[in-house]
């Protein structure tokens, strides 16, 4: 499984439970001269019986000549090597690097997600790696399926049609975007993770429906201003950087000929930092694609 699935859970809404409702999630479009790209907000976990599927994503698809991904290049074992490289810090414990408060919340945390191990499990990690491990656990014990997750799928899909999928970024990027992080931030990180655990299911559910009704005002609302508020710099290198990076990757699709499709997570698509606000600031306009 690849880290950055959690990554785009915790920030993108990438958290899903089981539903078998139908979703329709966000699709835009731009267009310039005799190119086109079609944005579409995805999740990165998903249930096998959710139903997502909808004509006009099926047309967008069987239009486009190529397919680009948050990430390709997250196989296990690579991943592996970069958490051991970026994550792992044998020498300085987590629980040195917390205050009594923040190590009481964190056993709690761990507690309440029923993390193997407990908080103990997380001593080596440091606080980016023990985020993400943190909040992945009730996840994973809920028997979400990461190769049901709908970036893996639409890869799929487009392989087999012969067409090319790349990344946006690589695995590395992804995991030196917060291995790179001041330890200050880092640990903003995590204490964002004792909110999300100990918000629980009512949240999650929420965030389902808003993705699946691809209502993006309660995306940003639920996911993005909790924390633009609580985390400012976080919020900048997170998510308005990777969006005004892919905002550029665009505007270069749309000086070539020809139809790409673009899927990130949902969250990137949502709030006044998005990815289409971005790409207004360059001048390029989108437009919502209705059923």
């Amino acid at each position: 499984m690849s880290l950055f699935q959690r990554f785009g859970a915790a920030l993108v809404l990438g958290l899903l439970l089981v539903s078998s409702a139908a979703a329709e999630p966000g699709l835009w479009v731009a267009r310039s001269g005799q190119s086109t790209v079609y944005l579409f907000g995805t999740v990165h976990l998903l249930p096998s019986d959710t139903h997502w599927r909808s004509p006009a994503l099926d047309k967008a698809l069987q239009a486009s000549q190529r397919l680009s991904i948050e990430i390709v290049d997250d196989d296990a074992a690579s991943m592996q090597t970069l958490v051991m490289q970026h994550g792992v810090d044998l020498g300085h414990p987590l629980s040195s690097k917390l205050d009594s408060a923040d190590q009481q919340r964190l056993e709690q945390a761990a507690e309440v997600a029923k993390l193997p191990g407990g908080a103990a499990a997380l001593e080596p990690m440091r606080p980016w790696l023990a985020a993400l491990t943190l909040t992945m656990a009730p996840l994973v014990q809920a028997g979400l399926d990461p190769n049901q997750g709908v970036d893996k799928l639409l890869k799929a899909q487009m392989s087999q049609a012969g067409k090319p999928v790349d990344g946006l970024e690589t695995s590395e990027q992804q995991i030196l975007m917060l291995a790179d992080l001041p330890e200050a931030m880092q640990l903003d990180f995590l204490r964002q993770s004792f909110k999300e655990v100990a918000d629980g299911p009512a949240r999650l559910r929420e965030l389902i429906d808003a993705w699946r009704d691809g209502d993006t005002t309660a995306i940003a609302r639920i996911e993005d201003e909790d924390l633009r508020q609580d985390s400012p710099l976080l919020y900048q290198r997170l998510i308005v950087e990777r969006n005004a990076a892919w905002a550029k990757t665009i505007a270069e699709r749309l000086k070539q000929p020809g139809v790409s499709f673009i899927a990130v997570g949902a969250g990137h698509l949502a709030g006044p930092d998005s990815v289409q606000a971005q790409l207004h600031k360059l001048g390029i306009e989108t437009s919502r694609i209705q059923d």
